[in-house]
């Protein structure tokens, strides 16, 4: 769901058709001819981009975790910073400049080296090309410079110290390749096959809204993958993902984002298959348009004027019952929601306090709206200033059942306020969300161990520039005080200073009322014991598979059949070898072992 970031990557659930399991679309599950491994992932999502530059959803960030290298990465266990494509790092006694040392044992999937000039390259096209920054432009927003002294030494110079520099979620991509590129808002990445790249898989293959296909990296430095391709299939019927489950056609089933309690109640017990259930790292909103605009202040779209007043969105969550979404929707597989952060990243999960809580009250809620000037006419409808009825648009995913749910609980919730809803549900949201043509959206994204992305996405300069531009922003939030304290969190190394402001902008984000958090879904997602011997969960004691910070799940997959004497490490490997490679931090640059994995996706 993210408008072109990496993470945060949206619940986005997009493509018009679905897919048709013919013989010829993509490779058969278990074996390919030539008798390779294939793991197969039915997911519900489909790519947006293949560019690392502007995808935003979450499929298409996780593929590129698994074809570039990042600087780091985060372990396993708890998500504290380890080594990727940099070995070591440092900071200056006044934390602006970072000096990383890059690894000699990375190569380019067409045998070049993968080296700092590399990385260097990539910084500086975000921090001099607009639309390079689409994806991940907050990270570079605070760089005065980047260099490239030799080829195994990196060094960024700040304007301000910047806590996120052990947490820089940008895939580092081979200059050689993309200096060759002109038009960065325009190019997909998807026309010429192998990609380039240096993870732990090479994207050899795809077709728009059908499937994505990798083949393992057997000169990866952390070890080749156990598997020797893996495919991403799109299904836009999640019962018949479940029903390839069960016949063996695919592997793993992710979910739209997670399995609906009741495919998850089927597939529990039967033979061959296991249900993972575990705390995600996403959070499901609704999202109020407030009044998008561009930063050149150009109003976008036509969201109801009446959203404005914070009377009218105080209202409308105070007429949602949380406790019903959680019992009868998400049917006990998800959490109340109440900040931005899921309570899988302990450190920055914040509660409202009982006097700031907009509690379910319809009473009270009805009082608001009164208050507003919105009240009932002769047949009980709310009228807007115009004189006419109140008909909200609710802009939902087509694939998410939850969405569709949900909604039918507004229609009866807001219709005993007098306020009319209609689901507009669509395969693709993102057109009519990014040109601001909604009055409220459901809204989810995957927070990272550090959580710094999710909230730039509502910073002022995440604004489009023009409306004909596409900005990172999430649902056109722009607010001096929420800005000022996301740039003081950025800059504070403390960890539990840190946390404290993040928290602080929690609440901002609550008293405004343009998001309204209500639930923490679960990772319910499922896979065949037959086919997958073991697979690493993130964190690994009680986490998620899908959709994790890294690339262990997918690298670490052992096949059933296996003897376990080829490939990377297990499941079980994956942990210690992070472990034993794990680079001690810099000064102020500790506070990094981040937890968070509390409820995540990844932008996602």
């Amino acid at each position: 769901m993210n408008r072109a970031r990496p993470r945060i990557p949206r619940l986005a659930a997009a493509g018009a058709a679905v897919l048709t399991l013919s013989a010829g679309l993509v490779p058969q599950q278990a074996a390919a001819a030539d008798g390779d491994k294939v793991l197969t992932v039915a997911v519900a999502q489909s790519v947006d981009s293949l560019s690392p530059f502007l995808a935003s959803r979450l499929l298409s960030t996780s593929v590129h975790r698994l074809m570039y290298e990042y600087l780091t990465n985060y372990d396993p266990g708890d998500g504290h910073a380890v080594p990727a494509l940099a070995t070591e790092w440092k900071s200056s006694p006044d934390k602006l400049t970072w000096t990383y040392t890059i690894r000699k044992d990375s190569k380019w999937s067409d045998g070049q080296q993968a080296t700092a000039e590399d990385a260097a390259w990539t910084f500086n096209k975000m921090m001099t090309d607009e639309d390079a920054a689409t994806a991940n432009g907050s990270f570079v927003a605070n760089f005065r410079k980047v260099t490239a002294p030799s080829p195994t030494e990196l060094v960024i110079e700040l304007k301000k110290p910047q806590a996120t520099m052990t947490a820089l979620d940008v895939p580092i991509v081979p200059k050689h390749v993309w200096e060759k590129v002109g038009d960065f808002s325009e190019f997909n990445n998807d026309k010429k096959f192998p990609i380039v790249g240096n993870g732990p898989f090479v994207l050899t293959d795809y077709k728009p809204d059908s499937y994505v296909r990798l083949k393992a990296n057997k000169d990866f430095w952390r070890g080749a993958p156990k598997f020797d391709e893996l495919v991403f299939r799109y299904y836009k019927d999640q019962d018949a993902a479940v029903a390839a489950l069960r016949k063996g056609e695919v592997s793993f089933v992710a979910g739209a984002p997670a399995l609906t309690p009741a495919q998850a109640a089927s597939l529990k017990g039967e033979k061959n298959i296991h249900v993972n259930d575990a705390p995600g790292r996403r959070f499901y909103a609704l999202a109020v348009n407030p009044g998008a605009k561009a930063r050149n202040g150009q109003k976008m779209g036509n969201g109801d004027p009446s959203l404005l007043d914070q009377r009218v969105r105080h209202a409308l969550f105070m007429a949602v019952d949380r406790k019903t979404i959680i019992d009868k929707v998400f049917q006990g597989y998800a959490q109340q929601g109440a900040g931005y952060i899921p309570p899988r990243f302990a450190p920055y999960f914040w509660k409202p306090t009982d006097g700031q809580e907009l509690a379910y009250d319809p009473a009270q809620a009805g009082q608001l709206l009164d208050q507003a000037g919105y009240k009932k006419n002769g047949d009980g409808k709310r009228v807007g200033k115009d004189g006419k009825p109140i008909d909200y648009r609710v802009l939902c995913h087509a694939t998410d059942s939850n969405d569709k749910a949900i909604g039918q609980y507004l229609k009866e919730w807001w219709g005993k306020l007098g306020i009319g809803v209609t689901l507009d549900c669509l395969d693709n949201v993102s057109d009519p969300w990014l040109a601001g043509n909604y009055d409220l959206a459901f809204d989810g994204w995957s927070v990272n161990p550090d959580p710094d992305f999710v909230l730039s996405i509502h910073t002022c300069a995440a604004l489009p520039a023009t409306p004909k531009d596409t900005g990172a922003t999430d649902n056109f939030i722009c607010d001096k005080k929420y800005d000022d304290l996301y740039a003081k969190q950025l800059a504070e190394y403390d960890a539990a200073k840190r946390a404290d402001i993040v928290k602080q902008m929690e609440s901002r984000l609550y008293d405004l009322g343009y998001m309204n958090v209500m639930a923490y879904p679960n990772a319910v997602e499922a896979y065949r014991t037959d086919q997958i011997k073991s697979i690493t969960t993130m964190p690994a004691k009680a986490g998620n598979i899908y959709g994790q910070d890294g690339y262990w799940s997918w690298w670490s997959a052992t096949p059933a059949d296996s003897d376990g004497s080829s490939g990377g490490s297990g499941s079980a490997g994956v942990v210690i070898g992070v472990v034993a490679g794990a680079v001690v931090l810099v000064g102020a640059g500790v506070f990094f072992a981040l937890r968070r994995r509390a409820t995540a996706e990844d932008r996602e």
